[in-house]
């Protein structure tokens, strides 16, 4: 494989485009050798809806798009950005139990860190933002089974 690949797609916000968002960035890690169904996938597409939502519902109508950037350094590490043109950073919210929103940024930090990943949060140039994580690139020899187990 390449020693650089990178992709990217900008997309309006609006809650639809949570689902091309998550639909882009499994696609093109299948293309790069990450089956869909794996526990890596898994996480990846849970990670980035949580990032694409969060660039929809947070930006209060500042921000008409986002951009999605996914690249992979020497078959070793992962870097999933999400850009939008809202000033404001995201800050830790008290999250109640009943809570039915509030808690994206935490299971973004937790999915990342239970991947031996690590979350970024920087502001851009033009005003906006990019949240992006790292992950260790990690992809199964045999595919998993749905019961989670690889495939003998």
């Amino acid at each position: 494989m390449a020693d650089h690949l990178e992709a990217s797609v900008t997309l309006p916000s609006d809650p639809a485009s949570v689902f091309a968002a998550r639909a882009y960035v499994v696609g093109t890690l299948a293309e790069w050798g990450l089956p869909e169904g794996t526990e890596v996938s898994d996480t990846v597409r849970l990670i980035i809806s949580e990032l694409a939502t969060n660039a929809v519902q947070h930006t209060f109508g500042q921000s008409p798009t986002f951009t999605v950037d996914v690249q992979l350094d020497r078959d070793e590490r992962l870097r999933i950005g999400v850009t939008d043109s809202h000033p404001r950073l995201p800050r830790r919210l008290p999250a109640a139990v009943q809570q039915d929103n509030g808690r994206g940024m935490v299971i973004i930090r937790w999915l990342t860190a239970e991947c031996g990943g690590r979350l970024r949060i920087r502001p851009t140039r033009e005003g906006g933002k990019t949240i992006s994580i790292e992950l260790p690139w990690a992809v199964p020899v045999q595919p998993m089974t749905t019961a989670g187990q690889q495939e003998p």
